[in-house]
């Protein structure tokens, strides 16, 4: 597995208030399979492999970094793809929607089917039976959970943390579904405090956490800054994201490590981090997103997303 280099950041704000502030550049480790995605896939593809399976199916909403990082990954290691989408309305004109959804038209470049479902069928994804009568219309598969978290997940992203990583205070990382900052909270040292800000709303992400870890108290989460959820923005979240990227030249997607990095700012300002403190900001990817967002800015007449 490759690692990824860490980028000093450098802010009046920080300088200020005596906080030293690094990104580690996951977003930079491949350039399709980027961040978390790259880390999650890896044990997932080694074990299909293993037991001969040909076919991957997964989960995901119309924009999703894993449905696209999954296509690509199935490409270029020789797997077939299905992408169970959120939205059965994305079906009725596949055309129209390829057109206009640069997620969707990437992953069925690369050769993924889709299978849409409304949104009341989706909730049902985890059911036995809903899996099973995947299997009768595709055949077998290999299945990977929504965002490609599960145990083989974790492991992968126990691999972010490098030994070199240890003078770190805090390690900030944003959240989905819970599998990257469980591989963090299992690998960080124990001085170290794992803070994950959550980009959905809600608070049943820490029983899956826990069902992930070793059961440590070295972690928490913050839903302050998830900004409505998932997939939602405002003017304030797309200037802070363009000048931070004016201003450090690092990218951040609207959905994840925006999120992450408006919350990580706004507590320096707030002096929750101590003077002296240090903290490594892990960069989860997601940039291929930022096309489809600015896409639906561009609908309500909003700034754009520049980076």
């Amino acid at each position: 597995m490759s690692s990824s280099r860490n980028q000093l950041v450098s802010l009046k704000l920080l300088n200020e208030k005596g906080i030293r502030l690094v990104v580690k550049r996951e977003d930079e480790l491949h350039p399709i399979i980027s961040g978390n995605k790259y880390r999650k896939l890896k044990y997932n593809l080694l074990l299909a492999k293993d037991k001969g399976c040909g076919t991957l199916l997964s989960y995901g909403g119309a924009y999703s970094n894993h449905i696209s990082a999954l296509s690509y990954a199935g490409k270029i290691h020789g797997f077939k793809t299905i992408g169970v989408i959120r939205g059965d309305e994305l079906g009725i004109d596949l055309s129209t929607t390829l057109n206009t959804n640069p997620t969707l038209k990437f992953a069925y470049e690369n050769g993924m089917q889709f299978k849409f479902v409304s949104r009341a069928v989706y909730k049902r994804k985890t059911e036995q039976s809903f899996s099973a009568a995947l299997k009768d219309e595709f055949g077998d598969f290999y299945e990977i959970p929504e965002g490609g978290t599960n145990a083989l997940a974790v492991r992968g992203c126990e691999e972010i943390l490098l030994e070199s990583d240890n003078t770190y205070d805090y390690i900030c990382v944003s959240v989905g579904t819970g599998g990257t900052i469980s591989g963090l909270i299992n690998s960080a040292s124990d001085h170290q405090t794992i803070l994950g800000f959550q980009s959905l709303k809600g608070d049943f992400l820490e029983d899956i956490i826990d069902d992930s870890t070793m059961k440590r108290d070295n972690w928490s989460l913050n839903n302050e800054y998830h900004f409505g959820g998932y997939a939602k923005i405002n003017e304030i979240l797309i200037s802070f994201i363009n000048n931070f990227y004016q201003q450090t030249t690092i990218p951040l997607d609207p959905v994840y490590t925006g999120k992450m990095m408006f919350g990580i700012m706004d507590l320096v300002e707030k002096d929750f981090f101590k003077k002296n403190m240090s903290i490594l900001a892990i960069h989860t990817g997601g940039l291929q997103g930022i096309e489809g967002m600015n896409r639906q800015l561009l609908k309500k007449k909003l700034p754009l997303i520049s980076v």
